[in-house]
């Protein structure tokens, strides 16, 4: 077999093609069946949070594994901008990165680099990674078509990112500009207002110039009234709450339902 093969990216080619795609964050659970019930739900996608979670390379590699063969889209939030971290969950086989508290063109400049491989980046070759699905074939071709399949996302959470963002996004290879509402709220001295009429024109600000550079704007937030708002407004990919949302609000409905 050989790189007709490879699995390809499909949440990279509906943002290409302006369709909108749904995922949610995985914060705490460690069970590769996670992948399994996001696919079931319906979801496009699902970010693993390596950044504020405990997640070891193991568990990350072991989860993506199952996302990958259930063809459900696996994205990993990184801690920070690492060449370690960025080529290590890549060769895992996330299909994607998102680099939190982007501000400067330089942030970005760097995940691309370390993202893609020679000429485009620095990004080592390891073939026979979990990334190939173990699939052997032309490598020039399977170069091309990584190159091609990774999907780079800067996370818009620091007002200076609002203020710097058509040079933030204007690196070739950077596909989506994902608002962090909550930090972003925290950064204009209105933390947690994500409805304050500031906060909204930032947000707003970020869709009309990302539209404007073919990067498609996302956001992700736990209110489906908020986001179906957004949605409206032009956001394309859209994240809806994490693991553990789900749990607190399942159990908390059913508790006080059952007490009524």
């Amino acid at each position: 077999m050989g790189v007709c093969c490879l699995l390809r990216n499909n949440l990279k080619n509906k943002l290409k093609s302006g369709e909108r795609v749904y995922g949610t964050m995985l914060q705490e659970m460690v069970n590769p069946t996670a992948a399994q019930i996001f696919k079931r739900a319906g979801f496009d996608f699902f970010m693993i949070d390596c950044e504020h979670g405990s997640y070891d390379q193991g568990t990350v590699r072991e989860i993506i594994r199952v996302a990958r063969l259930e063809a459900i889209c696996p994205l990993v939030r990184i801690r920070n901008l690492d060449y370690s971290l960025a080529a290590g969950y890549l060769d895992a086989g996330a299909m994607g990165l998102m680099l939190p508290r982007v501000e400067e063109v330089s942030d970005t400049e760097g995940l691309v680099s370390f993202m893609k491989y020679p000429p485009v980046g620095v990004r080592g070759l390891s073939s026979d990674a979990p990334h190939s699905d173990y699939n052997f074939g032309d490598l020039g071709e399977f170069i091309r078509i990584k190159n091609e399949d990774t999907l780079a996302i800067a996370q818009i959470e620091r007002r200076t990112a609002v203020d710097n963002l058509e040079k933030i996004i204007s690196v070739p290879g950077i596909d989506v500009a994902l608002i962090g509402p909550e930090d972003l709220s925290l950064s204009y001295g209105l933390p947690g207002q994500t409805n304050h009429p500031t906060v909204v024109e930032a947000i707003q600000k970020v869709i009309d110039i990302s539209i404007e550079a073919g990067v498609a704007p996302g956001i992700h937030m736990g209110s489906i009234e908020r986001l179906s708002e957004w949605r409206d407004r032009g956001m394309q990919m859209i994240m809806y709450n994490s693991d553990l949302g789900f749990l607190l609000e399942g159990a908390e409905f059913g508790v006080k339902a059952l007490k009524s």
